[in-house]
């Protein structure tokens, strides 16, 4: 895992990914950037788009990708360089494993004896140094250290003895263990693909004769399409001019990451059915039953945790209101205070409103609890405004737990809840009352759908990676 910087506190957020394919050959660079606009939360250390032409020379593939957000990399002029290409992934990144670098940036552009592959991936590996040894034996030569091209590399070498693109990633997705979803352009085909275990979100559109694939639903919108369904666990879709095709790998669970639900994803998305926004909202309506106070106005630490505050107020019949001002300005990363100075890094994106809890009872809902240092001062911040008194409900149980499937969660010495009680994170932070949301709640707030909580409860869908000889875990 990485090191977490001391302002960083939240759990980081997968990748995000985009594909489209007009079948009338107009080009899709601009509505590929609109959807990694709408995918901009997801990942905001590089974004790439490539494209091509299905009517032109076969393999012919333009690329462009590099380190920053998505209207800094491509400005007027780098989109235009995407010009004459009617079909085309892309991506935004955090890297969860693999280095902050532009040598890592998506998609991947991949010449191999029978074509050119373009592949952007969401997700992680647990057995990515096995594959990448067994590649290794065959002569491949990595450029990165990303498990996008060790995934990459397999498809393409499975290419080699199957009949098709979408036959050869079938094939990959027998030996490769953890999360994916997967956008991939061959010179004909868009393929999109969702691991057996569903961990990670992927989902098609349609606009006219266009067809898109995208992480999140939000980024259809964005674009104008029409929500078509989700890409099922397992699911290798293809499509093409003649159609869509469609091929699936069973699996015995599914186990999608419910932090998609709790914070990654947007609440104005569908998740295979379950709109984000209703299950925050569940998740406050729980926590406001479970975990009662005497208050006077109940908010939400913006913006994952405003939903959640709207479903405690509306159970609690507390009124919800506005605490913070959220600077728009700033996104979740930016240049962290030094030692040297004393601004603080919460309040650089957020400052509360002294009018609005001068002298109330607050019920401050937040969406997790990591280390406890970002939720301590934000409730100093509440108390030096003038608050009464604090009351933090969290809308996610405990961590306990590291992810090793794409979730930057810390090893388990860095995470509050690892070794101390509900009342010693309390007294920690600040608060006058403290609670998280109950393990057993969290069906409820899916509406059953079957999830990956590893995270809380330690019950991991695939084996976690083989420790090496330094005690350390490969990833």
């Amino acid at each position: 895992m990485r090191e977490w910087p001391e302002q960083e506190e939240k759990p980081r957020e997968e990748c995000g990914v985009f594909g489209a394919y007009d079948l009338d050959g107009n080009d899709v660079a601009h509505s590929i950037y609109y959807g990694l606009l709408a995918l901009q939360h997801r990942g905001q250390e590089s974004c790439g788009i490539a494209v091509s032409d299905t009517e032109g020379p076969k393999g012919r593939v333009k690329v462009k990708k590099g380190m920053g957000l998505v209207n800094e990399v491509f400005t007027a002029e780098g989109i235009s360089s995407l010009d004459h290409g009617n079909i085309g992934v892309g991506h935004v990144r955090y890297s969860t494993a693999g280095a902050s670098t532009g040598e890592n940036a998506q998609p991947l552009v991949l010449n191999y004896v029978k074509g050119t592959l373009a592949l952007a991936h969401n997700g992680n590996l647990v057995n990515a140094p096995e594959l990448k040894r067994e590649l290794e034996y065959d002569g491949a030569i990595f450029q990165t250290t990303i498990d996008s091209e060790v995934m990459a590399y397999h498809v393409a070498r499975a290419r080699v003895r199957c009949g098709s693109v979408e036959e050869a990633v079938k094939t990959a997705m027998k030996k490769i263990r953890g999360a994916y979803s997967l956008v991939i352009m061959s010179p004909r085909k868009l393929i999109g693909v969702r691991d057996p275990f569903g961990f990670r979100p992927l989902c098609m559109g349609r606009r006219e004769n266009t067809w898109f694939l995208a992480s999140e639903s939000c980024a259809l919108d964005t674009v104008g399409a029409e929500f078509v369904r989700d890409v099922r666990p397992g699911e290798i879709v293809c499509i093409t001019k003649d159609g869509i095709r469609s091929d699936r790998l069973d699996s015995a669970r599914e186990a999608r990451c419910v932090f998609e639900y709790i914070y990654f994803a947007r609440p104005d998305t569908r998740i295979d059915g379950v709109s984000v926004y209703h299950a925050r909202m569940a998740a406050g309506r729980f926590l406001a039953r479970d975990y009662p106070a005497e208050a006077d106005l109940v908010v939400g630490v913006p913006e994952s945790g405003n939903a959640a505050a709207q479903g405690y107020a509306e159970e609690s019949g507390i009124p919800y209101g506005t605490a913070f001002v959220k600077n728009g300005y700033v996104g979740r990363t930016f240049i962290k205070p030094s030692q040297k100075n004393r601004e603080s890094g919460v309040q650089v994106k957020l400052n509360v409103l002294k009018e609005a809890v001068a002298g109330k009872r607050i019920v401050m809902v937040d969406d997790s609890l990591v280390r406890g240092t970002t939720c301590g001062r934000i409730v100093k911040m509440l108390r030096a405004a003038g608050a009464r008194e604090v009351h933090v409900r969290i809308s996610a149980p405990p961590f306990l737990h590291p992810c090793y499937f794409g979730t930057d969660i810390p090893s388990e010495d860095q995470l509050a809840a690892h070794d101390r009680t509900v009342e010693e994170i309390r007294q920690e932070i600040g608060a006058d009352s403290l609670g998280y949301l109950k393990l057993e709640r969290l069906p409820g707030m899916v509406e059953g759908l079957s999830i990956c909580a590893a995270c809380f409860d330690g019950d991991y869908p695939v084996a976690p990676p083989r420790e090496d000889i330094r005690g350390e875990y490969i990833k």
